[in-house]
């Protein structure tokens, strides 16, 4: 008998492990668009579904799979929208879809070709626009971030007064990745029910005792819950519920009360609610990032230090999370690089990073960069999203699907993006620019990653209010009314190509390796990099036929060698030369 309840234990233990809310539809997918909010979403939701039944297939349209979408034109009428605003709701919705196949269930993830979502998932993403961040206290200390901040500017009146160090340096006061996802999921927990409702579509009159819920309708919780651990595939929610589990494919499974699948749900959330807290008390403020909704170790790895520079508030750590997530942190006065076989397609997530060079050469699903100022951050191929809020004079070079952008000052954004740039909140003085860096394994990447070289909309950004519904941080009084500022195109006179170090010369022995940028460069940018060009050649050839004496061309070499070393410690560039012989030696 012990033996045997001792067996039931492990195998429940084993289910509650690898059951977890998946983060990616509330840190991706949240648009400040007030048509998609509801105070009481399952109300409005329920009226909307009402709507378009009887609209007919106007609307709402079958699919291939024999199940219910929605298109572009449909949301926009749905929802009165434009249609910019309706196509940039669906592809937000398609970058946040969980890459799962259902078989003959039905909410395996559409490409972008496709053109329309399941209607379940449409539904679903409706209702969590009205999430809420928890709730930020402001660090006070402005003398403290003086160096980097600007102490006066002519846009503080309406700007938001936290820089990026301030946001570091005050971070205990802000919620840290194990609180938002605690946060998640104590939302999943207690909506949970008005989620079911939704997906069985209950009338308000039903009785939720006797409802039922089909397998195909419980697996479209696998846009909220995730179901698999690292190294294995995701799998249908609906394998991991008993009352679903090994359920013929030939045979449709017999629909299930809707109270026990909420009960069943509950149970384990809870489980999961409770191990998450115990492991962030264990753990405390620093360690809390390593901690998942997963019963996971966290593997540590410390990024180089210059023999100029160091780590503020400690060591700098990079972490890799057991569920794809590659957390770097709190950096300074540092280099960091990261390849393939360090990211293994999973998320990245750089955050509070000051006066710093990282390089993630690799391919990912998503990547989020946050509180970061005065750095480089070059980006491999991004497959959804790649977002970055709240950073001041950094330089992003990445290519991705689709880029977000929050709350920036001074940044430069080389891009090379399938879907238009995405600009929110309060900006100033943001410039955008086409792609302009390669490294020997970036088509690999680009191809694993699904992003099409011969299309580049970095110049088609799209911005929307000045204010996000979802955003906690406080902002000043009128600022609600001030127009939204976007970005300017970067002056081809000032665009130059990015050069990555070769850190591995073994790369050169590959057979299909990337020798140069793969985006189209617009001429006029091509134009100038030409003259430059040639500027420099005359200036060469100048000083080459210039008549001079041994003596005299000695002290013209050397001063330009002194020049060139001062440039090298002014910029900061020769701190990574130091850390490129340290990696190389390594």
């Amino acid at each position: 008998m012990n033996v045997g309840s001792s067996g039931c234990f492990d195998q429940k233990q084993q289910q509650l492990r690898i059951l977890r809310v998946r983060r990616e539809p509330f840190e991706y997918g949240l648009l400040p668009m007030p048509r998609l909010i509801f105070p009481d979403p399952l109300t409005a939701l329920r009226g909307l579904y009402s709507k378009l039944r009887s609209e007919g297939n106007s609307i709402l349209v079958r699919s291939t799979d024999g199940n219910v979408h929605i298109d572009c034109a449909g949301i926009a009428l749905a929802l009165d929208l434009s249609e910019d605003e309706a196509q940039l709701v669906l592809e937000t919705l398609l970058s946040v879809l969980p890459d799962i196949q259902h078989g003959s269930s039905a909410t395996s993830s559409p490409s972008p070709s496709d053109g329309s979502v399941s209607f379940e998932d449409f539904l679903l993403f409706l209702y969590i626009q009205n999430y809420k961040k928890p709730p930020i206290r402001p660090h006070k200390d402005a003398a403290s971030v003086a160096d980097v901040w600007p102490s006066s500017s002519a846009f503080d009146g309406i700007m938001a007064t936290l820089s990026p160090l301030q946001i570091r340096t005050g971070r205990k006061s802000f919620p840290s990745q194990v609180d938002e996802e605690s946060h998640q999921l104590s939302y999943i927990q207690k909506h949970l029910p008005q989620l079911l409702c939704l997906l069985a579509n209950m009338s308000a009159e039903d009785e939720t005792d006797s409802q039922v819920l089909t397998l195909e309708q419980f697996d479209h919780l696998g846009f909220l819950l995730h179901v698999g651990e690292k190294g294995c595939a995701s799998v249908p929610l609906s394998q991991l519920a008993p009352f679903f589990a090994n359920s013929d494919p030939d045979m449709p499974a017999a629909p299930v009360l809707l109270q026990q699948v909420l009960e069943w749900l509950l149970e384990h959330l809870s489980v999961v609610a409770d191990r998450s807290q115990e492991r962030c008390r264990e753990n405390g403020p620093e360690g809390d990032v390593d901690v998942t909704m997963l019963d996971a170790s966290a593997n540590t790895t410390f990024a180089p230090v210059s023999p100029r520079g160091t780590p503020t508030g400690g060591p700098s750590k990079i972490r890799n999370r057991q569920d794809g997530l590659t957390y770097i942190d709190g950096i300074t006065k540092v280099s960091v690089l990261k390849t393939e076989n360090e990211i293994c397609g999973g998320s990245v997530k750089i955050s509070n990073c000051h006066d710093s060079v990282v390089y993630i050469l690799a391919p990912m699903k998503y990547a989020s960069i946050y509180g970061c100022s005065d750095s480089i951050i070059v980006l491999g191929a991004a497959e959804k999203v790649v977002k970055i809020e709240y950073c001041e004079r950094v330089q992003l070079i990445v290519c991705s699907r689709r880029v977000r952008i929050t709350n920036c000052r001074e940044c430069l954004f080389n891009l090379a993006v399938n879907e238009r740039p995405l600009i929110l909140g309060e900006n100033h003085n943001l410039q955008v620019a086409p792609y302009n860096t390669f490294y020997p394994r970036l088509e690999a990447h680009l191809a694993q990653a699904s992003i099409d070289v011969s299309v580049n909309k970095w110049d088609k950004f799209l911005t929307l209010g000045v204010l996000d519904p979802h955003d906690s941080l406080p902002h000043a009084a009128g600022v609600a009314d001030a127009p939204a500022e976007g970005a300017s195109l970067l002056s081809p006179d000032r665009y130059t190509n990015f050069v990555i170090p070769k850190w591995n010369d073994s790369e050169s022995a590959l057979e299909h390796i990337t020798k140069g940028n793969p985006f189209v460069i617009p001429k006029a940018y091509i134009v100038a990099q030409q003259q430059r060009s040639k500027a420099v050649d005359s200036l060469r050839n100048t000083l080459k036929n210039v008549p001079m004496d041994e003596s005299r061309r000695q002290d013209l070499t050397q001063a330009i060698h002194v020049h060139f070393r001062e440039w090298l410690y002014a910029s900061g560039n020769i701190r990574q030369l130091y850390e490129f012989q340290d990696y190389d030696k390594d």
